[in-house]
């Protein structure tokens, strides 16, 4: 079961989001808070799995929220949920270490299945978000050594990961255990010296690894 906390200040789109969420019998709203702060405290005292916060709150706000979070608990995975379609906010929550980014216009089934994404290693973006923030963050990337050398089945995983596949898509690609494919994910991650997935779907377009 997963263990979600919800972070917006509205109570009433609280509830909406958690009835929509619970639809899904794996998925329990253990928590609520009304800010990024009160998120925090919530952590410090309790088991989250994954995280849907809104971006504009008062006291703390979401981006700032991930920052923090990410600094403490990184393997909490976390979904900015918004009704702001900027990709200013897109691109400095995915800097962040954010797990993904959908507008609150998104389809109840689409939250769903971004959770699922986001647990299994994927990168949930909104459509419109996406086709404004990719490129900045090609090009604002900071380029990683190119003399590393990947083995083939790191350049596999590497290949896949660019394409938004999650864990589970790239071991039943490739024919690997999901623990397989996180143990050479690791070791991708520590020769590029790169910080999380995101960073590594980045590199993978900009180097064109695999073509």
């Amino acid at each position: 079961m997963l263990r979600v906390l919800l972070v917006e200040d509205q109570p009433i789109v609280r509830q909406g989001l958690k009835v929509i969420l619970e639809q899904d019998e794996n998925i329990a709203v253990t928590h609520q808070a009304e800010n990024g702060r009160e998120a925090i405290e919530i952590l410090e005292k309790h088991l989250i799995d994954f995280i849907m916060m809104d971006v504009r709150m008062p006291e703390m706000n979401g981006i700032e929220a991930t920052r923090r979070i990410k600094q403490h608990w990184p393997n909490i995975k976390i979904l900015i949920l918004t009704t702001f379609n900027d990709d200013e906010y897109a691109l400095n929550a995915l800097k962040e270490g954010a797990n993904g980014f959908l507008l609150k216009t998104s389809e109840p089934r689409k939250l769903i299945e971004a959770v699922h994404s986001c647990m299994n290693g994927g990168l949930t973006i909104h459509d419109e978000v996406a086709a404004k923030v990719m490129p900045r963050l090609l090009q604002s990337s900071n380029k990683p050594q190119i003399d590393i050398v990947f083995t083939p089945r790191e350049i596999a995983i590497t290949k896949l990961i660019g394409e938004g596949k999650t864990n589970k898509e790239i071991a039943a690609t490739l024919f690997l255990s999901i623990g397989t494919v996180k143990n050479h994910l690791t070791a991708i991650l520590q020769k590029t010296k790169l910080r999380d997935r995101t960073q590594l779907a980045i590199y993978a377009v900009k180097h064109d690894i695999g073509n």
